[in-house]
């Protein structure tokens, strides 16, 4: 995490004070339901919540202490008993370290999604505004990067709206996957600790129960988390990308909002980049770039190792803070584009009516010709426009064999740009619903 890509709601998940407090609360929550059991005295479980639940842990005390222990855990239970006193003994009664960060791991990827999620809820707001203000705007649909047959500059942004409802689902089903608890034991066999305890902290802490755990709850759920996290990376990339392609030059059919005072180049006074899609584009690289090591993280030895811990605790933090910060800025991207209709139709009718030449071929089929002959036709008069030697409609209307088939009008008619937006309509109810 770094702060220039970084949002205060999301960072604060993965600060220690935030990491200690519910690892106390987890902790909290166990020795109640073990005082419940008969296992602790119910005032030393009154007396743990009565002295901690408003302590303000000291981060620097608990390094400290695991300076000299070598245990992160073992650390903040010394310290913990330092504010809560003789009644300490109670706490960790049966559980292993894992069943603490495991849980506590859950419940912070659990709180990131539901930012996420409402980040991509921002996304989808400006995009469906967009969208229907540029409904029918025509602009150039390309393939391989080349003109292909006009489309909505209302479609793109659909596109992308559609993309983004997938990405919420995903997110909803990967924070339900994650946001389990285990409280289990050493090897997860609840040797120690009545599985009611897990059963109780579950609940408490928002959490389903994990099925079964062998000391650590499995890496499969975390590899899927993350994966999710770089589809909807790759999403955010997507968009950019196609942006970025728009604010081009020679293009220039949309761009960044470029403020007062923003200044393009350090060299170049009359540059204006779109600096925050590049920016959205390495981003999304940052965020794949966790997916890897959580699939790695699945392969442990036996019931246990730690050789997922370090992972974790990089990627946690860093793949969860730099989307949501991306999500925000496409976001706000969107929100403030700037767009040219003019330049997009300018683009349209820059091959002189090539983007009509499946429309000429179709009709040429219809009213005889074989689709090899009809293809030749079409081709053999889109070439010179192609190089700049004429005009599409101009060419096909004196062709001789092209006129064996089709007339004046009927050549006109396959021009009509109308005639590739009569669905739009359909599309836009499949995409936005009926409203």
């Amino acid at each position: 995490m770094i702060p220039r890509y970084s949002r205060p709601e999301m960072v604060s998940i993965w600060e220690p004070q935030t990491r200690f407090k519910i690892w106390f609360e987890i902790e909290a929550h166990a020795a109640d339901a073990l005082a419940e059991l008969g296992v602790i005295p119910k005032d030393a479980a009154k007396t743990i919540w009565a002295k901690a639940k408003d302590a303000v842990f000291n981060v620097e005390r608990i390094d400290e202490i695991e300076r000299e222990t070598k245990h992160d855990v073992i650390a903040f239970l010394t310290h913990l008993a330092e504010i809560v006193g003789p009644e300490a003994r109670f706490v960790h009664q049966g559980m292993t370290s894992s069943d603490v960060l495991d849980t506590c791991l859950n419940v912070q990827l659990a709180r990131a999604a539901d930012i996420l999620i409402a980040d991509v809820d921002k996304v989808l707001a400006a995009l469906k505004t967009r969208a229907f203000e540029h409904k029918m705007t025509p602009t150039i649909g390309r393939s391989h990067g080349i003109h292909a047959e006009p489309v909505t500059f209302g479609l793109k942004l659909a596109y992308a709206y559609a993309e983004f409802t997938r990405a919420k689902e995903r997110l909803i089903a990967a924070r339900k996957e994650i946001a389990t608890c285990a409280i289990s034991g050493a090897v997860g066999t609840f040797a120690q600790i009545d599985p009611r305890v897990e059963e109780h902290v579950a609940k408490a802490m928002g959490l389903a129960v994990e099925p079964i755990s062998t000391q650590v709850i499995p890496r499969d759920r975390h590899a899927m988390f993350f994966a999710t996290l770089g589809v909807v990376a790759s999403s955010v990339e997507r968009l950019a990308t196609e942006i970025r392609h728009m604010q081009r030059t020679e293009v220039l059919e949309a761009e960044e909002f470029f403020s007062e005072g923003q200044k393009g180049s350090s060299a170049m006074p009359h540059k204006r980049n779109p600096v925050l899609t590049e920016n959205l584009t390495g981003l999304a690289r940052i965020v794949r770039s966790a997916v890897t090591p959580a699939l790695e993280n699945v392969v442990l030895w036996h019931e246990r190792d730690i050789s997922h811990s370090s992972v974790e605790r990089m990627i946690g933090p860093d793949a969860t803070v730099t989307l949501d910060f991306a999500l925000n800025r496409l976001a706000g991207v969107v929100e403030k584009l700037l767009v040219y209709p003019a330049n997009m139709q300018k683009n349209l009718d820059r091959l002189g009516g090539l983007v009509h030449s499946q429309r000429l071929l179709i009709a040429l089929t219809q009213k005889g010709a074989s689709r090899e002959d009809a293809y030749k036709l079409v081709q053999r008069n889109a070439m010179p426009v192609w190089r700049g030697e004429g005009d599409f409609q101009s060419l096909l209307k004196k062709d001789a064999d092209v006129k064996k088939y089709l007339s004046d009008k009927e050549i006109e008619e396959q021009f009509d740009l109308a005639y590739h937006f009569k669905h739009v309509d359909t599309i836009f109810k499949r995409v936005f619903g009926a409203s």
